[in-house]
């Protein structure tokens, strides 16, 4: 089977690729969830946080918004001490200020599905790349959606982060046209 060239390096990446990237997510605790880890990505590999997406879930209740919006300053150097994910005080901090910032948002617009998607008109975008170098790391659509996301107070959602969390999400389809899963998730 033909796979996205980043797609091949351990049996974690694997699995993600197959089952769950560029897939569209329209639930708000998986859409907060990738938000949250693409950020914590920020000058890391995906395969490093994947390897840590456990700890992730453990350490931020499932990533359930509410719980973290409410973390004291001692949980959350409690969790700079946790070796299952990434001990960055920024980051940490960041989850926190966005778990406050995502449920804002969830009240102003219903959901965050319903928010998040209106960056592309409420559908995926399909692309039909050939080569992992086609493939761009930010589009005008990333840029609003980073420029929006830190307006409302967000941390750790450049246009770059904004556009690994669209692939993820499903909201552009950046498998490579070869890729056994272009189809798929096209469909």
């Amino acid at each position: 089977m033909k796979r996205c060239d980043w797609a091949n390096s351990n049996p974690l990446e694997i699995k993600y690729h197959d089952e769950e990237w560029g897939v569209p997510v329209h639930d708000d605790r998986l859409l907060f969830e990738l938000l949250i880890l693409e950020g914590a990505q920020a000058g890391l590999s995906w395969s490093t946080i994947l390897q840590k997406r456990q700890g992730y879930l453990k350490v931020f209740n499932n990533f359930d918004a509410r719980k973290m919006a409410r973390y004291s300053d001692a949980k959350k150097e409690k969790l700079l001490q946790d070796p299952g994910i990434v001990r960055n005080k920024l980051k940490v901090n960041a989850a926190v200020e966005n778990a406050k910032c995502f449920l804002t948002i969830q009240k102003e617009y219903g959901s965050f599905d319903a928010y998040i998607w209106s960056f592309v008109g409420g559908k995926p975008i399909q692309n039909r790349w050939k080569k992992m170098s086609d493939v761009p790391v930010s589009t005008p659509e990333a840029e609003a959606m980073s420029r929006d996301l830190k307006k409302k107070g967000f941390k750790f959602v450049g246009p770059t982060i904004c556009y690994a969390y669209m692939q993820a999400v499903g909201m552009v389809n950046d498998h490579l046209v070869s890729c056994f899963r272009y189809l798929d998730v096209k469909e």
